[in-house]
């Protein structure tokens, strides 16, 4: 498949849209209030504010977070522009990565902090809150992760691998070719013997049966 930009910055858009919406709504009704349960305490909303990097990490160090997201973004366009060629699953891949890294940036570079308010727990075990963006970076990079590491040959055309598959030697095609037969080969050595075959042969029978005067 050809690789498509409407298609990386179209999924791209729709990445940052839901981040960011969905954060305007965690600003107006999760912050300072109760934790919301939609599957009891195995998935909660509940609002915080990240300083650090995705899932939390790193919060509350004075460092430039953001220079990973415009990092991240790079990366995604010299992917994507190194190859003619790219498989959808891996477009996708780059959309979702590059969407995420856009979320969170928008967040860093107005308010210098993330949104995060999504909470995942198992018994005693709680993951780190984090956000839609954190969301799509994480299954872009697992998606990438899968099919990227496949030969690049089968973004090939189908037609185009028909046609080379059957231009290729050794599939059963053959080029019919002659030989002499041996019986010929031996014909002409009979001939060659004889002199000039049975003509000569011929000739040379009717002088010797002819009476002598």
């Amino acid at each position: 498949m050809k690789r498509s930009l409407p298609l990386l910055l179209g999924v791209s858009a729709v990445c940052v849209a839901l981040d960011q919406a969905s954060k305007h709504w965690a600003n107006a009704h999760l912050a300072y209030a109760e934790p919301i349960h939609v599957v009891g305490n195995l998935v909660r909303l509940t609002y915080t504010r990240n300083s650090g990097i995705a899932f939390g990490l790193f919060a509350g160090r004075a460092f430039p977070f953001y220079i990973f997201s415009i990092i991240a973004a790079i990366a995604v366009f010299v992917l994507f522009f190194r190859q003619e060629r790219l498989a959808w699953p891996r477009q996708l891949s780059l959309a979702l990565i590059l969407g995420g890294a856009i979320g969170n940036l928008i967040d860093r570079m107005t308010t210098g902090e993330v949104v995060d308010f999504i909470l995942l727990a198992w018994g005693r075990h709680e993951f780190p809150i984090f956000n839609v963006a954190d969301m799509c970076v994480t299954f872009g990079v697992a998606l990438f992760a899968l099919v990227w590491t496949h030969d690049p040959k089968d973004t090939q055309p189908a037609s185009q691998s028909l046609a080379a598959n059957a231009l290729a030697p050794g599939d059963g095609i053959s080029t019919p070719t002659w030989e002499p037969a041996a019986d010929d080969a031996n014909a002409g050595d009979d001939r060659d013997a004889t002199g000039s075959g049975t003509a000569g042969g011929s000739l040379a029978r009717d002088g010797a049966d002819r009476p002598q005067p």
